[in-house]
């Protein structure tokens, strides 16, 4: 019976320490993981070695935020090229989608190149909407974005306007033939 207590006690003891190494390792990540938290939405410095991906990630949501657009577009065109999970890929889209979205939106409409260059970084945005709802469908923020972008891009243009478009008047003739 003693002895049968004995490794009772023995195991109690070693699910106790393994219990308090495990808590303590935890701790420790959370730890770690605060103080990325925190320098990253401070845009503070952050431990690109431990955590790469989020390290990169951080940097370039700040720099979006603080209006540097284009520093924020390569970073996350660095993170879709390292690759990741479906859904972190889908949230880097989500973003280039938003900043692609907002530049259109900063663009003065006074003149047809101007009018061009909002229309061009609105179809961005629709594609970088559209590739996120590829990996993660999901999505509800891109499924919401990607419809206001979609209300504010031009509808496809018909047979008739394209023919206007590209100078064809008479059918299949083609223009400067005699």
């Amino acid at each position: 019976m003693a002895t049968h207590m004995k490794s009772k006690t023995r195991i109690l003891l070693v699910l106790l320490a393994v219990g308090i190494v495990g808590t303590v390792f935890t701790g420790s990540h959370l730890s770690r993981i605060e103080q990325f938290n925190q320098a990253a939405a401070t845009g503070g410095k952050v431990d690109a070695k431990a955590y790469p991906f989020e390290a990169k990630y951080a940097t370039a949501y700040w720099l979006a935020k603080q209006g540097r657009y284009q520093d924020a577009i390569q970073l996350f065109g660095q993170l879709l090229e390292m690759g990741s999970t479906p859904e972190n890929i889908a949230a880097v889209q989500y973003n280039l989608g938003n900043i692609f979205m907002i530049r259109g939106l900063l663009v003065n409409h006074n003149g047809s190149t101007v009018q061009d260059e909002a229309e061009y970084l609105l179809n961005q945005a629709r594609l970088a909407f559209q590739h996120s709802l590829k990996r993660d469908q999901s999505h509800m923020d891109a499924k919401y974005n990607l419809d206001w972008v979609l209300s504010m891009l031009p509808d496809e243009p018909g047979p008739e306007e394209l023919d206007e478009k590209l100078g064809i008047v008479m059918g299949n003739i083609p223009t400067g033939l005699p």
